[in-house]
């Protein structure tokens, strides 16, 4: 069934049984964070290094993580869908991590959209959600590790990335300070291609 504003990609609803454990990034990737790392500075809005780097594609993202692999501290990379979307929710089934707030009354404290914002925020600005999550419903949208696919029918149950058959689109998920309050929703899904590059689209690592 679909909840209010739902998207007919948003389903079937189905249940994952997560594989391994893993720990997701409080913040989306910074422009500091990726500098330190790439030596560059590739986002549109700039002058505060806090704020989430974007105007990187899905192979930008994964030739940043490639470079973080091999200073060889921890092993990082994209979310699976399945992930990106249990983090966001943090133990919560309503339309946002805050509840369903059918009128989107309380979204401009949680995250950044098209109504309290017209360029991105320096990470942690709003309320996290229960685990310490910050803007996953905001500020930029996140790259997945998962090709698009119009339905979750024959989606994996283990919360591995959705991965073949190949498709032609990558995921992100999030919202952005440029999307509508709708669409910064938990289950709301967005593709683009992989060398698709925007402010309003980043990434975090896990």
């Amino acid at each position: 069934t679909h909840e209010q504003g739902g998207e007919s990609d948003e389903i079937p609803r189905h249940e994952v049984t997560f594989a391994n454990g893993f720990w997701v990034g409080k913040y989306e990737v910074t422009q500091a964070q990726w500098e330190a790392v790439m030596g560059s500075n590739p986002s549109f809005y700039t002058g505060d290094l806090n704020r989430p780097v974007e105007q990187v594609s899905w192979d930008d993202a994964q030739a940043f993580i490639t470079a973080v692999n091999l200073l060889g501290d921890d092993v990082v990379r994209l979310p699976s869908e399945a992930e990106w979307e249990y983090a966001c929710r943090a133990g919560t089934t309503t339309r946002f991590y805050w509840g369903d707030d059918l009128n989107e009354s309380q979204i401009v404290d949680y995250a950044w959209y098209n109504k309290n914002s017209d360029e991105t925020s320096p990470a942690g600005q709003k309320i996290p959600n229960a685990w310490g999550l910050y803007d996953m419903c905001g500020n930029v949208r996140e790259w997945c590790e998962d090709w698009y696919h119009v339905s979750y029918t024959g989606a994996p149950t283990d919360g591995s990335p959705w991965v073949s058959p190949a498709g032609t689109r990558w995921v992100n998920r999030g919202g952005s300070y440029y999307d509508i309050d709708n669409l910064c929703r938990s289950a709301y899904r967005h593709s683009n291609e992989p060398t698709f590059k925007y402010p309003s689209t980043g990434f975090r690592i896990v």
